[in-house]
């Protein structure tokens, strides 16, 4: 089965935002990824609701949305607003994870984890069942463009085996570093979706690279 591919436009050109947003519209991409950052959980701030609602209205795909800030149940209604698809939270910011991702389903999205680079795999085990997905950090969150940290395909293959030893059905994402030669590796090892945004926003034609790695 080909690997769902979500465009993070965190690596988008913000001065033609609209354009590369159309691109995506016309693309075989299947989501579009918004990292939401806040300078506090991560050493960097990216955009708020204001740019999001903007982007909302021009995307034809799905959105991930992808909240790598501190208390982020605060702002259910505001992602629900935005019509977004996956709501995506952070493992480490949420003490009281399972009660986040219950908010999140009953406002009618699809409750989705991340883990950090060191965050165990194992962790998961209580809540696997209860998830749409989890998205495994294969860089440190906070910037675009980093090296892939390879010890990511291991924990992917650790995550599909705790999805099938519990009856989980959760997707397994991965972001960071994700291109055509890490992205291989990681639809091997079980990704089902990949997130990419240098790989895509930095090709010489954005739209074949999505083919590229949709077809790995």
């Amino acid at each position: 089965m080909k690997p769902i591919i979500a465009p993070s436009i965190l690596s988008a050109n913000f001065a033609y935002l609209a354009k590369d947003i159309e691109m995506i519209n016309n693309s075989e991409a299947e989501w579009i990824h918004i990292d939401i950052m806040d300078g506090v959980f991560v050493p960097n701030i990216s955009f708020g609701f204001p740019v999001l609602k903007f982007v909302a209205e021009l995307s034809e795909k799905p959105l991930d949305v992808h909240l790598m800030i501190v208390n982020p149940e605060k702002f259910v209604n505001e992602v629900k607003a935005l019509g977004a698809h996956v709501m995506n939270v952070h493992y480490e910011a949420c003490p009281h994870i399972h009660r986040v991702i219950q908010q999140i389903r009953e406002a009618g999205m699809e409750p989705a984890v991340t883990i950090n680079p060191g965050t165990p795999v194992s962790l998961l085990k209580d809540i696997i069942r209860d998830v749409y997905m989890v998205l495994i950090m294969s860089v440190n969150p906070g910037f675009g463009g980093q090296k892939f940290i390879e010890h990511s395909v291991d924990k992917v293959k650790e995550l599909r085996t705790l999805i099938k030893e519990t009856g989980s059905k959760a997707l397994i994402e991965v972001d960071g570093g994700v291109n055509k030669e890490t992205g291989a590796l990681l639809v091997e090892a079980g990704a089902d979706v990949l997130v990419a945004g240098s790989a895509i926003f930095s090709a010489p034609d954005p739209k074949r690279m999505i083919v590229d790695l949709k077809n790995l």
